[in-house]
């Protein structure tokens, strides 16, 4: 059975997230840290190079695959502000439809600038996703 790549690590997220460019970004992550920081009241830590998740689980599937993961986090990719959720964006669809202009995949949503968000629909999504672990 193949293993997780993305591993929580050592590394230090005020540097990763200092460096963040455009510095736009880089503002809408420290919101984002302070935000799941605040909801989850669990230290933040670097999954892999570029992920930042709050939390962590046990999760086995019915496959037999197994690993551990974070409820929730994010990360800064170059098109985007990713953000994961825990369980997927089905139980979100009615917060999504409230929440402005994204993006989303199964699991992740696609933010292009923090502004183009409501801000009160991300935290309660935040904080369902964060709760149903």
């Amino acid at each position: 059975m193949a293993e997780n790549k993305t591993k929580p690590t050592e590394a230090s997220v005020e540097a990763f997230l200092a460096a963040v460019e455009p510095p736009e970004r880089r503002a809408d992550c420290q919101k984002v840290l302070a935000i799941m920081r605040e909801i989850t009241q669990q230290p933040p830590r670097m999954w892999g190079e570029a992920i930042v998740g709050f939390g962590d689980y046990h999760y086995k599937y019915a496959t037999g695959r197994e690993g551990d993961w974070f409820p929730v986090g994010f990360s800064p990719r170059k098109t985007s502000l990713t953000l994961y959720f825990n369980g997927g964006l089905e139980p979100h669809t009615e917060r999504l439809a409230r929440l402005g202009k994204h993006k989303t995949g199964r699991a992740c949503l696609y933010i292009n600038r923090l502004k183009d968000v409501d801000e009160g629909v991300l935290r309660e999504i935040i904080q369902a996703a964060y709760g149903g672990v």
